[in-house]
């Protein structure tokens, strides 16, 4: 089975819809089909990019899509109920029990309070997930009541990951609006996210650098 075929799996599609519901209740950024989609397509990029066999870029696109699906169960420890999730979605439709493996370590290790970079397409998700942030996953347009997570997305007028050509390093470069929030707040809420990235570039031997507005952090 494929990436798109999971991507138009209408069963997948309820429980990203409705997790993302949930996280909207709750005061969260989108979660919904742009960042799925986001995710898996980054995390299938470094791989590839890093020469990976097909059908291991194709595992990891696969993992992004599914990533976030246990924000459907409760927010917190989301990536081990969304790997519990996956696992049973994976096994119903048939997955070789070593790729669905490889698929459910990734999720259940992706959220920087309890994730580790345990293997290439863990590493690959934890980047794609963490690289995420954007003005359009913030909902609330009311600028006055923004919160320290909406004002940091909404800051980013444009983010890139990209790998060197000698693949030696990969890199997440941001230009931030200070109007709406500061590099500081950045770190404040994504500090942890960020040592983690590095551990994933580790993991796929390159070195991780954050650049803010040109000027390198990490």
């Amino acid at each position: 089975m494929t990436y798109e075929e999971i991507k138009n799996n209408e069963e997948v599609r309820t429980y990203i819809r409705q997790a993302d519901m949930s996280l909207s209740a709750l005061g969260y950024t989108e979660h919904s089909f742009a960042h799925v989609t986001l995710v898996a397509e980054t995390a299938g990029y470094i791989l590839e990019t890093l020469g990976y066999d097909e059908r291991t870029v194709e595992l990891a696109k696969i993992a992004g899509y599914l990533h976030d699906i246990g924000n459907l169960v409760n927010r917190i420890e989301h990536s081990q109920s969304g790997a519990i999730m996956a696992f049973r979605i994976l096994d119903h439709l048939k997955f070789p029990p070593e790729e669905t493996g490889m698929i459910v370590s990734a999720i259940g290790n992706h959220d920087e309070g309890t994730g580790t970079p345990v293997s290439p397409l863990a590493a690959a998700l934890i980047l794609a997930d963490k690289s995420d942030v954007r003005r359009n996953r913030v909902r609330n347009q009311d600028v006055t009541t923004f919160d320290i997570h909406d004002r940091v997305n909404y800051s980013v007028t444009k983010s890139e990951l990209k790998i060197n050509k000698a693949h030696s390093l990969i890199k997440l470069k941001l230009s931030v609006d200070t109007r709406y929030g500061s590099v500081m707040d950045y770190f404040e809420i994504f500090l942890q996210r960020m040592i983690l990235c590095r551990k994933a570039a580790e993991r796929l031997g390159l070195e991780f650098k954050l650049m803010i507005n040109e000027q390198q952090l990490i």
